[in-house]
């Protein structure tokens, strides 16, 4: 670098156009990762500010209002704030770094050249110290699933509470990432290898930026969130790595409320049988293209009310039309003022597991399972995050705020896990954060992960790469054990039953019998979805439209699947007629080509592309590891997949490997900004650069 008057700071690409950034100190290289974020992301940047802020409508337009709704009533921008505020108070030297990188933000936003700013006839905004905090908060506070809860209480008011268990899943789509470490002595090199692949809806530009950041005090390759600071979820020191999947723990309660009006305001009943005023505001949300909409926000003991009012819903009452309906959301940050930045700078300086271990006792949000490993041989497996103490019916339902017995009481002790024979595997199962959760994804993922694992004693980091790409569906075994069970069928449908069960059960893209066996499929969750035993649940209350995917009764069946064709109660359906049925129709109209014909990327935009698109077809399915969930019965388009793939290679940091969906650039015409996907759909990976001397210089630039 160059030295001087001031601090320099060099900025290098690698031929995938991925930033490999150095400087002199903490704070520089915190405001180039800013900068060549904004300029990398810019478009990313401005739509993840919006989002965080509850501003989207004012350019997006309509479509955009309900999650503006949603944001103002969560009071997301106020909980960034609080949280900033506290960071300041508690960890300046973060609050500081936070601020260098929405300095760098700023500043290449000046520079900014996404197309998409034209075309939506703005300019870019302007970002504030907390703004980064917003974006981390409205990018996961969905995450843990909890409108899961309006879920379960539909559920339980309309069939009882033994029907819960047939609808175990956290909400469409949720079946996630993957994880596994493989300890030295599993090893080719003696040296631990962690790989895996984060499962998240698909956007582009991609919700992960491969980046390079090193100074005197670190050097550091990995994932970071394009908006936040550092490298929170996946990185690579050199001689500590890290990694981490959802836990699917439930730390977020909704409380149902009692409201009123007074001549002051508006109160809210507590479990002490006291009114207590409730905070009150209206906030005015912009709509392009149609008039201002007003909100109003409340806010009470419990939280922020993210449903209804005194007066109810839209309606004014509730689904039996008596009671008016409002319910608040309690989570840690609001809570707590915390959103974890503190662990940022420490992940970022740790050496060895122990340094790791001690940044993410600083987690809060959202609860992760983390895997590291060392050069030294230190493994960890652990639940990181903040999960408060309180009464079982808060885990499972909506609960009354006016009764006593549903206030937090505490945090629980995140659990630690140990390997097994060499291995950890985390694939959002009932793993070390099953005291913390009430449903997690089945368990297919991880055993799949562990089965191939141990088909051999030692891995090296190329070979584990393969288990990415693995298409193997166990969960097809009940529609399987089904129809083998049928007799009397026509010559067709007896054709294609016989034919379903020689299938090897890969859900590969160019497998006709894939294609065959998901039309089957999709017959089924569609006739389930329809019988009068389900019917109470097919129209949900009038909630916020922001929570109604949640409330669809057909992904939820879809994603039930092998429960409803499992369950010891039948509630009145005839399984095996219902099975008939859908292999008939089949028969009778089977799909025209092969799963990957139907089963394509469906990634999310914020604006259609100025030049369509013609996305590739995939392989995988729900409950494969290569997860790429569709919603069968519905759509064969696939909205979520790996939102990136990483092995970490603790012998050689440069023999790692990594790929995202999409490329390095958001900026469409840009050669890298979807050169990585032909090599993502085929499970390749491109190498970890570290080597400066193989990289080409950008810019370099001194502060005087």
């Amino acid at each position: 670098m160059t030295k001087g008057c001031g601090v320099a700071t060099e900025v290098y690409r690698d031929d995938w156009g991925i930033p490999h950034l150095r400087a002199d100190g903490v704070a520089e290289l915190a405001r180039a990762q800013g900068r060549v974020t904004a300029l990398d992301r810019s478009w990313q940047l401005e739509v993840e500010r919006h989002r965080a802020q509850g501003t989207s409508a004012s350019s997006l337009g309509p479509s955009a209002l309900p999650w503006d709704r949603f944001a103002r009533r969560a009071r997301l921008d106020d909980t960034a704030r609080r949280c900033f505020t506290a960071l300041e108070r508690r960890d300046a030297e973060t609050a500081d770094w936070v601020r260098a990188y929405v300095d760098g933000v700023n500043a290449g936003l000046t520079a900014a050249a996404a197309p998409e700013f034209a075309r939506a006839g703005l300019t870019p905004g302007r970002w504030e110290p907390w703004t980064p905090l917003g974006v981390w908060l409205a990018t996961h506070i969905l995450f843990a699933g909890f409108p899961a809860k309006l879920w379960r209480e539909q559920v339980v008011t309309r069939l009882g509470a033994d029907a819960v268990g047939l609808f175990a899943t956290d909400g469409p789509g949720t079946s996630g990432s993957n994880g596994w470490l493989v300890a030295g002595e599993r090893t080719v090199t003696g040296q631990p290898v962690i790989a895996g692949d984060p499962h998240r809806f698909i956007e582009e530009p991609g919700v992960y930026q491969q980046i390079h950041l090193a100074c005197p005090e670190f050097d550091v390759v990995g994932l970071a969130v394009p908006g936040v600071p550092g490298i929170a979820h996946f990185g690579h020191t050199g001689t500590v790595a890290w990694a981490i999947t959802n836990a699917m723990a439930d730390y977020q309660d909704l409380y149902r409320e009692r409201l009123r009006r007074t001549g002051a305001g508006v109160e809210a009943l507590g479990p002490d049988g006291v009114w207590r005023r409730a905070a009150r505001h209206t906030e005015t949300i912009e709509v392009a293209g149609e008039d201002p909409v007003e909100v109003e926000v409340l806010e009470t003991e419990r939280g922020p009310v993210v449903i209804g009012g005194p007066e109810g819903l839209d309606d004014g009452a509730d689904e039996s039309g008596a009671v008016p309906v409002a319910i608040s959301l309690r989570h840690p940050p609001r809570v707590t003022g915390d959103l974890g930045f503190e662990a940022l700078l420490p992940l970022l300086r740790a050496r060895r597991v122990a340094d790791v271990d001690r940044a993410v006792d600083r987690w809060a949000e959202p609860v992760n399972v983390v895997q590291a490993a060392d050069t030294r041989g230190g493994v960890l497996h652990r639940v990181a995050g903040r999960v408060p103490v309180r009464s079982e019916a808060n885990r499972i339902r909506v609960v009354p705020a006016w009764e006593p017995g549903h206030d937090w009481r505490g945090w629980h002790e995140p659990p630690r896990a140990g390997l097994t024979d060499g291995v950890a595997v985390m694939a959002n199962q009932r793993g070390p954060a099953a005291p913390l959760g009430v449903e997690f994804a089945p368990p297919h993922r991880a055993d799949r992960i562990r089965a191939l694992l141990d088909e051999r004693r030692r891995w090296s980091a190329a070979e584990v790469s393969a288990l990415h790409t693995d298409t193997w569906l166990a969960s097809a075994a009940p529609l399987l054990e089904h129809l083998a069970a049928l007799d009397g069928l026509s010559d067709g449908a007896a054709a294609l039953r016989d034919r379903l069960l020689r299938w090897d059960r890969h859900m590969d893209a160019d497998s006709t019998d894939a294609a065959l066996f998901a039309t089957v499929r999709s017959a089924v969750v569609r006739r389930l979805a329809a019988h009068p035993a389900f019917a109470v649940l097919a129209d949900p209350p009038a909630y916020p439209e922001v929570f109604l995917p949640w409330l669809a009764l057909l992904p939820r069946v879809a994603y039930a699947l092998e429960h409803l064709l499992t369950a010891e109660k039948s509630y009145g359906i005839d399984r095996p007629s219902t099975v008939r049925e859908a292999i008939e129709e089949a028969a009778a109209r089977p799909p025209a080509g092969t799963w990957g014909d139907t089963h394509r990327l469906a990634p999310w935009r914020a604006l259609p592309p100025g030049t369509p698109y013609d996305e590739p077809g995939l392989s995988g399915d729900h409950d494969c590891v290569l997860c790429t969930s569709a919603v069968p019965g519905l759509t064969d388009l696939a909205a979520r997949g790996p939102a990136a793939r990483y092995v970490w290679d603790l012998a050689r940091r440069e023999d790692s490997r990594w790929v995202v969906p999409f490329g390095a650039s958001g900026i469409p015409g840009s050669p890298h900004h979807r050169d990585q996907l032909p090599l993502w759909r085929a499970g390749k990976l491109v190498p970890v650069v570290t080597d400066w001397e193989r990289m080409k210089k950008e810019s370099e630039e001194t502060d005087v």
